[in-house]
């Protein structure tokens, strides 16, 4: 059934490159604080920097949990399921940091990814668990597609409109925690 893993091998980096999707889970340190959970896709949105260590490309959206969460305790686990004929889970546990646009790293981590108007941020994640499962319960589906809309919205917008958006829905997490810096 399940395994651990020191690093990601050959076979684990396939399976996450190949991934359509995958999701992302945080949590504040606070008991009464939300547990969050985000689908991320794109599959140009994600790169393996080393054996333990990943980063995605973190988009303008309508909420900030993720990187509010992040900034303030680190926690973060990454989980790909496969939808096809092969079942599998694999989980990502690790520490992750958020480098924003004005950050020195920028340029060299925005620049691994595909082409989107509206990136709000560069997540890296050090990975301190690396575990699979069986992923039995795991429907098997077929992809028909990515989809453009995000990527579309942001086309549409200005840089001050985006910015003003972010103001409005990014600055803070749902909890009241901080997230993207420089909007407050």
């Amino acid at each position: 059934m399940g395994k651990l893993y020191e690093a990601l091998t050959p076979g684990l980096r396939t399976f996450i490159e190949e991934a359509p999707v995958f999701f992302v889970a945080t949590a504040p340190r606070a008991d009464e604080g939300r547990v969050n959970v985000s689908p991320k896709g794109g599959m140009d949105t994600l790169h393996i920097l080393d054996d333990t260590t990943v980063a995605y490309l973190d988009l303008i959206g309508s909420g900030a949990e993720t990187i509010a969460h992040i900034r303030e305790n680190g926690r973060i686990t990454l989980m790909f399921c496969s939808f096809t004929h092969r079942p599998k889970i694999l989980r990502l546990y690790g520490r992750g940091r958020c480098v924003f646009p004005d950050s020195p790293e920028w340029g060299a981590l925005v620049g691994r990814f595909g082409s989107h108007p509206i990136p709000r941020s560069v997540v890296v994640v050090s990975l301190d668990r690396i575990a699979d499962s069986c992923g039995f319960t795991v429907p098997e589906m077929t992809l028909v597609g990515e989809r453009d809309l995000q990527d579309k919205w942001g086309e549409r917008r200005t840089r001050p409109e985006l910015e003003e958006y972010m103001r409005e829905k990014n600055s803070h997490s749902i909890d009241g925690l901080p997230a993207r810096p420089h909007l407050d």
